[in-house]
């Protein structure tokens, strides 16, 4: 869901080596013509605007080559009200049967993109929508396209609890969230391990993709030790010289992984940094730099829209103990009411999808706080 940015996350013009010791570029391995996807869930942008995107009922990642290559002139700051009403209409259906599952900007075009469900259940229709500097959304056509795709190994199992039994189809969490960070993408989700939520470090380009690393951590509003809590939102961030994963959980801890320590069937431990209240799920976050100084901003379904200064992450406490309220890092709340995806435009400016009048959904260009 995040576009990296210098020390804050990924560098866009990094490549992966193959084992020749050749560079190669971001469309070796490719082919040309048309993937097919299950459902369009989350996006993630990599080096020269590729776009990742996860279909997570089918548990497997498309890498596609859009050929953007050149920045929008002009601002390039969006404002569309009822976003979801104008997608309907291109779809061929009422606003109530769309979906945005997940937003995504180009760093180079400047384009915002939607995951987007026609419908809802498991008959959803999947669309992919491009939001250009003149504020018109258009549907992506993908009949011809340069893309790879990877298969998760070992995905959460595709079946419904048994009756009697409370949850959902953990299939849908096979994949959570993506970032793209230092030639690798990282995909958080659930598998079918005992130990089953899981973060994969897939080396980009494709070529193949491991079992994953088994994470565990300590849920202070829960008090206890979890394995199966799926990460729900991430992003990329160096701590020193040392690059880490960011990941929020539901009820709301934040923890921190080395992505060193991101290796084939390992199982880790990470460190729960923030605990920022119960009840409630992070929707997004991402990073960026104000004033010489790092931030995070999370948005969440209860709590809105939090701003962490990152300074504070060097040294930490660990948190190990059941947690009454929040505790760890320091947060202001930020006055952004509804919002429910978010992404960087550029150094001063975010994109988010947030509810307006009417329940409509905007899709809106906001000054970094």
């Amino acid at each position: 869901m995040k576009n990296p940015i210098s020390r804050l996350a990924v560098s866009m013009t990094v490549f992966a080596l193959v084992a020749s010791g050749v560079r190669a570029g971001p469309t070796n391995g490719m082919k040309e013509g048309k993937p097919e996807f299950q459902a369009i869930s989350q996006l993630a942008f990599g080096p020269e605007g590729v776009l990742f995107v996860a279909d997570t009922k089918a548990a497997a990642i498309t890498a596609i080559y859009l050929g953007e290559s050149k920045a929008t002139t002009g601002s390039g700051l969006i404002k569309i009200e009822a976003i979801n009403q104008k997608i309907a209409a291109l779809a061929g259906t009422s606003a109530d049967q769309i979906v945005i599952e997940d937003l995504a900007v180009n760093p180079i075009s400047r384009h915002a993109y939607l995951a987007v469900a026609r419908g809802k259940g498991p008959d959803a229709a999947p669309l992919l929508v491009r939001v250009k500097a003149d504020g018109r959304p258009e549907l992506v056509s993908l009949d011809k396209v340069k893309f790879s795709r990877v298969d998760l190994p070992n995905p959460a199992p595709d079946a419904a609890p048994a009756p009697g039994k409370k949850g959902g189809n953990r299939r849908l969490e096979a994949i959570t969230d993506l970032a793209y960070a230092d030639g690798r993408l990282l995909v958080a989700g659930l598998s079918n391990e005992e130990f089953s939520s899981t973060l994969r470090a897939i080396p980009f380009p494709f070529t193949t993709v491991d079992r994953g690393t088994a994470v565990e951590i300590y849920h202070g509003a829960h008090g206890a030790f979890e394995t199966r809590a799926p990460v729900r939102t991430l992003v990329s961030y160096r701590i020193g010289s040392e690059a880490h994963v960011l990941a929020a959980y539901t009820c709301t801890p934040l923890v921190q992984f080395a992505m060193s320590e991101l290796k084939p069937g390992a199982k880790i431990r990470g460190k729960t940094i923030a605990e920022f209240g119960n009840g409630n799920r992070p929707l997004d976050m991402i990073v960026y730099q104000k004033d010489g100084k790092d931030y995070l901003l999370m948005a969440n379904s209860r709590h809105g829209v939090i701003k962490v200064a990152t300074g504070q992450i060097t040294g930490a406490a660990s948190i190990t103990e059941k947690v009454s309220g929040t505790k760890g890092l320091a947060f202001e709340k930020i006055d952004w009411a509804g919002v429910a995806q978010l992404d960087r435009l550029d150094g001063r400016h975010a994109v988010v999808v947030r509810t307006g009048a009417d329940n409509a959904l905007n899709l809106e260009t906001l000054a970094l706080p």
